[in-house]
């Protein structure tokens, strides 16, 4: 094995970089170009607000937000246990008495949210309504009647609505595959294997948590992250779910809970595979053994993103294997750009950071896999 040195790197990305310096500038498009080459956080450019922070994926939010260029000004939250501490966490933005005041504030030009699921696409409705951008924690949407709406007023709207799948936009390894796979480095991406495991720890869990109705199933919730890869990886516009199932294992005393999912999955760009669980022994050192492999015709890739159970210390572990060998890239520099692409969107209209049509069309996959999953027989042994 060799480790990728920085030159090598450089070499590997020129022509993703000649492709995407052809392609952006465009009058309209130049300056988000310039200011995305950036690094570290910018100078602010947009004020923002939030809205709703149930889970604390609000924080990564925030912070890739205000990497971006953004201002936090406000937040709203029903739970004093819970806006206590991130008032202690960001003493600058003002607590609201009600979502009214960052709705109608016509300073703020984005709200993000991680509220309770089941609320998101109604709040980022009124969001957009209210002539603002959106940002939702995944699963930023739950049912097919919710996207209908979601898309409808989006459309008439013309408002940004991102859901933030973070096991992408913020994995520096996830990152650094998509360089690698946009440069040519693995041929023509074949299939998508996404793995997400989690931990569970009952007893720090919300009761919205255990009921699919609030939180949308295991495959519309962290599934989501998986099918935004797979769609991204592959370049699929468009994908239809081949089979789907879903089981409860061990939590009888929840028994509409799902704490096992997979599903296969093909696109216009590629084919993918996705297991989901809530299995996460207590001796592994973090939440989850995420990993995603990415087969191309001449090589492959696979990002472990969060531990490395060989032993190396950190996340964000990258391996390539081609025709040369197998490569341990170096992520610790990459670059997280979706906080500043968001705000460049933000401010000219554009879709840098995801397109709208990609954003919707992974939700869709996601609960489409939920909706028409094969629920197994609950316990240890599904066909006994």
């Amino acid at each position: 094995m060799r480790d990728m040195s920085r030159r090598d790197l450089v070499k590997t990305s020129a022509g993703l970089v000649a492709a995407l310096a052809a392609s952006t500038l465009a009058p309209g498009a130049l300056s988000a170009a310039v200011h995305t080459a950036r690094r570290g956080e910018a100078a602010a450019r947009i004020r923002f607000g939030v809205i709703g922070i149930d889970h604390n994926h609000i924080v990564g939010q925030v912070d890739a937000t205000l990497r971006g260029g953004g201002e936090f000004v406000a937040f709203y939250a029903r739970e004093p246990e819970l806006r206590d501490a991130f008032a202690r966490r960001y003493p600058n933005a003002k607590v609201a008495r009600d979502e009214r005041e960052i709705l109608e504030d016509p300073s703020i030009q984005l709200v993000l949210s991680s509220i309770i699921p089941d609320e998101r696409a109604p709040l980022g409705i009124r969001v957009m309504q209210h002539g603002k951008d959106y940002m939702s924690d995944k699963p930023g949407i739950l049912t097919a009647a919710q996207l209908a709406d979601v898309r409808r007023v989006q459309a008439q709207t013309k408002r940004i609505y991102s859901i933030c799948y973070s096991e992408r936009f913020e994995s520096k390894a996830t990152v650094k595959a998509g360089e690698l796979v946009k440069a040519g480095a693995i041929g023509t991406v074949v299939q998508t294997v996404g793995l997400g495991p989690h931990r569970i720890n009952p007893p720090d869990r919300p009761e919205w948590f255990w009921e699919p109705e609030r939180y949308g199933g295991i495959l519309c919730d962290i599934g989501s992250h998986q099918f935004d890869q797979f769609l991204f990886f592959t370049g699929s516009t468009h994908g239809e779910i081949v089979a789907s199932q879903v089981r409860n294992v061990r939590h009888p005393d929840h028994p509409n809970f799902q704490d096992f999912g997979d599903v296969m999955v093909r696109g216009d760009g590629g084919t993918g595979y996705i297991r989901l669980d809530w299995f996460t022994p207590a001796g592994l050192p973090t939440w989850g053994d995420g990993r995603l492999t990415i087969l191309g015709t001449d090589g492959y890739i696979e990002a472990r993103k969060y531990v490395d159970i060989g032993g190396r210390p950190g996340g964000n572990h990258l391996f390539m294997t081609d025709a040369k060998g197998v490569t341990r890239i170096d992520c610790t520099d990459v670059d997280l750009p979706y906080g500043r692409q968001l705000v460049d969107d933000v401010l000219n209209r554009t879709e840098t950071a995801m397109s709208q049509a990609h954003c919707f069309m992974a939700t869709e996959l996601a609960i489409t896999a939920q909706r028409h999953a094969t629920i197994l027989k609950a316990g240890a042994h599904p066909t006994a």
